[in-house]
């Protein structure tokens, strides 16, 4: 049976007592090129997690703390489902794990909940791997009443995810991809266009991708007055606010996105301050994936 740890820890002006637990994986699916899934045991955190929320885990005593959104939690089985895209060396050694091995410690839940009431119609929209975010906000609004409208974008059919998960909890899913290979031939936003441009009566619109995708589809709906929320995954490292890494600017002011968010309004963020950030320690990641594909053997032939 699984040794469990169990303790308090708070973030900085928080009272929500977060969890820590050893998970052991119990199962692990590849769902697209580089994209896994994996289901960990976890009961207490499980027990409290809810739409938006995120954890934090590190596979070993010595491993970086990795920040993945709760794709799905069972209180009941006591696990939770993380969906993550191998871009760095703690990416790719996390997908190395299989069932059966256990990650050093998972902390949790982190980060406001999505506020979840019944708007009317919302447009969910997520972007690559931002899917696996988007898709339990999908569902807890369609189980709050809503009428959701889906868009799911990638760069090719291939690497389309959740497109069943997100078919039974939207009303209306629409598919695009970059190459055209599936859907339709071009990018989320053209989706939402049409829907705004033949009247479609929208309350709320909810996008989570890529950062210049978030910023695309803020840039639209602000010219139409539709209020947007975008989830926010920016560099993050202890998830209380203390290593200020994950600071944003939002309405002018500095917001840490693990105990402020990850939720913001969209049309209150500097998209090109955030990506400006992103981009701190590329060349730091490049160099140690690459050492990584080199002594574990993985193919380095993409640099």
């Amino acid at each position: 049976m699984i040794r469990r740890l169990f303790f308090a820890a708070f973030a900085k002006n928080s009272r929500r007592l977060k969890l820590v637990e050893l998970g052991e994986i119990l199962e692990k699916k590849e769902l697209a090129k580089d994209i896994k899934l994996i289901k960990v045991s976890a009961p207490l955190i499980a027990a409290k997690a809810k739409a938006g929320q995120f954890i934090i885990l590190r596979i070993d005593e010595q491993g970086e703390r990795i920040p993945l959104t709760i794709a799905d939690s069972s209180a009941s089985l006591g696990t939770l489902t993380l969906i993550f895209q191998e871009v760095g060396k703690s990416t790719m050694h996390l997908g190395t794990l299989t069932e059966g091995d256990c990650l050093a410690d998972i902390i949790g839940p982190l980060g406001h909940p999505t506020h979840i009431e019944n708007f009317g119609t919302v447009v969910t929209i997520g972007g690559g791997v931002g899917t696996a975010v988007i898709y339990p906000v999908t569902k807890a609004l369609k189980e709050a009443g809503n009428k959701i409208i889906s868009i799911v974008g990638a760069r090719s059919k291939e690497m389309i995810i959740l497109e069943e998960e997100m078919r039974e909890t939207s009303d209306e899913l629409c598919i695009t991809t970059d190459d055209g290979s599936y859907g339709h031939h071009g990018f989320v936003t053209d989706e939402l266009k049409r829907l705004i441009n033949k009247s479609e009566k929208v309350d709320l619109v909810f996008a989570i991708g890529p950062c210049v995708m978030m910023k695309a589809v803020s840039n639209l709906t602000g010219q139409h007055n539709l209020k947007t929320i975008v989830s926010l995954n920016s560099i993050m490292v202890d998830g209380t606010g203390m290593c200020g890494g994950c600071r944003v600017t939002v309405g002018d002011k500095t917001k840490f996105v693990c105990v402020d968010g990850p939720d913001f309004e969209a049309d209150k963020i500097n998209f090109d301050e955030l990506m400006d950030r992103q981009k701190i320690y590329l060349d730091e990641e490049k160099i140690s994936a690459k050492r990584y594909k080199g002594r574990t053997g993985r193919c380095n032939c993409n640099g």
